[in-house]
């Protein structure tokens, strides 16, 4: 399979695609780095990323932002933050992205326990993980050419748990295998139109 991982150097990206290769050709897209570089917020730098690595048989998202900040201090415009890198950064892999997939490929995108737990200061995060869980379940009842579409949807992972872990009080580290085998799971399996949740 060729597999193309947007985000493929960060936390979680890099132990994605460092297990992908071991069987299949990886293409890694990062904002400053990797094998082809994008900006998510950008469609015509989406567009560009999927002309320079041609035909596709799975495309993952790891990639987006979203301003974390106490609710009574969020702009408008931090709001779009998240809207257009996160949200619509995702959204825009699937729109342009189905075009340059095989028949039969999939196209990952990632969110977070926010969508279903948040925590404080996550008004727009959550606001945005959710809207992708939505998109996702709505978007793969139209996808053609037995293309299929999911999200993988994470707690606290283990290897960033240190950082984050004052913002999750209370919260279980994601195990690394079950971060990659939530992504293999989408790849490799038969699930359309799923959030496929690893919180702990």
């Amino acid at each position: 399979m060729r597999i193309l991982v947007i985000g493929g150097k960060g936390t979680i990206g890099k132990r994605v695609s460092d297990h992908f290769m071991q069987e299949h050709e990886v293409i890694i897209a990062g904002r400053s780095s990797g094998d082809v570089t994008v900006d998510i917020t950008d469609s015509n730098s989406i567009k560009a990323m999927f002309e320079q690595t041609g035909k596709l048989d799975a495309i993952v998202g790891i990639a987006g932002e979203a301003k974390w900040a106490p609710f009574s201090e969020l702009s408008e415009e931090d709001y779009y933050i998240g809207l257009k890198s996160k949200l619509m950064g995702q959204v825009n892999l699937v729109r342009i992205g189905q075009h340059y997939l095989n028949d039969g490929g999939s196209v990952t995108l990632s969110t977070g326990i926010l969508a279903d737990d948040p925590v404080l200061q996550t008004a727009s995060a959550a606001m945005v993980n959710g809207g992708i869980h939505s998109f996702v379940q709505a978007a793969a009842l139209e996808m053609e050419r037995g293309i299929r579409v999911n999200v993988v949807s994470l707690g606290v992972v283990e290897d960033a748990y240190e950082k984050y872990k004052g913002y999750f009080p209370g919260h279980n580290p994601v195990p690394t295998p079950k971060v990659v085998n939530a992504y293999v799971r989408s790849v490799m399996g038969k699930d359309n139109g799923m959030v496929i949740r690893k919180y702990e």
